[in-house]
């Protein structure tokens, strides 16, 4: 099923849902809790950890044990590293009623196919897109929210192996909490996610963030170029190119596209686009789960 869900850049609650939150404490399950307390759903939070109980606590949370938890939930939210879902889920799907949903905020695990699953159990994967870097920011708060899920609208991309509207409408109405504010949520399959995260996003645009950092100092501390200066120009022309490549906002002068052809000829390999293939897709997140390979 692949389709599009629009809606304002508001949060919704159309559809209400008693929602289970594991690892609420955690870097993610903090992020997601503190959206859920500001809609009118039913949320339990569950977390293992000390440390990620005290801050829960902190918060002003009434921590649940994960039985009672997802036992009652419609849609269990795991909040919990890739690394572990697979245990997770063995010990907690069985543990759901009928019906039930689960919702992994990663695809590597579901689509690796490490996760425990019921034939009476959604199996749901939510991302956020992030704020766009073309996003209209209005406010101080939405200028500082480069990560979303504060006050900067996003997108999300979601999969959900179930064709039936309400589940669909659940696990939307879930997703525009949890990364609340969002504007649209893109529904794909779990391969696609996948392929979206990690191939383009972590695999190439992650990289390349890192590399343009890497280039930033090698400016600086090998070239000796001002970092004040150095940093103004490569901030500026980043989004530059950025919206010239992605938007064409203007065209590449002549003499850019030829140092652009000498860039690519100096630092992608030819063949870069195997990435997108099954096979390298299934490497990639072997490495990514820290498995010796993806059984299919």
């Amino acid at each position: 099923m692949t389709t599009t869900v629009n809606a304002p850049a508001t949060q919704q609650s159309a559809t209400s849902a008693t929602i289970a939150v594991v690892g609420a404490g955690g870097k993610m399950g903090m992020r997601v809790s503190n959206n859920l307390v500001k809609t009118d759903h039913r949320v339990f939070y569950v977390e293992n950890s000390p440390a990620g109980q005290q801050r829960s606590r902190e918060a002003g949370r009434e921590l649940t044990d994960a039985a009672t938890a997802v036992a009652q939930a419609d849609i269990v939210v795991l909040a919990v590293p890739d690394l572990a879902l697979g245990a997770v889920t063995a010990d907690l799907v069985p543990q759901m009623k009928p019906g039930g949903i689960v919702l992994t905020l990663d695809p590597a695990a579901a689509y690796a196919g490490l996760l425990t699953t019921r034939d009476d159990v959604v199996q749901a994967v939510a991302h956020p897109c992030h704020p766009s870097i073309f996003l209209q920011r209005t406010t101080p708060e939405e200028y500082a929210d480069t990560f979303g899920g504060i006050a900067a609208p996003q997108d999300a991309v979601a999969a959900v192996e179930s064709d039936d509207p309400a589940v669909v409408a659940i696990v939307e109405a879930t997703v525009r909490a949890i990364y609340a504010p969002v504007i649209d949520v893109h529904f794909v399959t779990i391969k696609q996610l996948a392929q979206l995260e990690p191939t383009l996003v972590e695999t190439v645009a992650c990289m390349i963030g890192a590399l343009l950092k890497e280039a930033l100092d090698e400016a600086v501390n090998t070239m000796g170029v001002p970092e004040a200066a150095a940093r103004s120009m490569l901030l500026g022309h980043t989004q530059v190119a950025l919206a010239n490549g992605l938007r064409g906002d203007n065209p590449f002068s002549d003499a850019c596209l030829i140092a652009m052809d000498y860039g690519k000829e100096s630092i992608v390999k030819d063949d870069w686009k195997k990435i997108f293939r099954d096979d390298e897709l299934d490497a990639n997140l072997a490495r990514m789960l820290h498995l010796d390979h993806i059984e299919r």
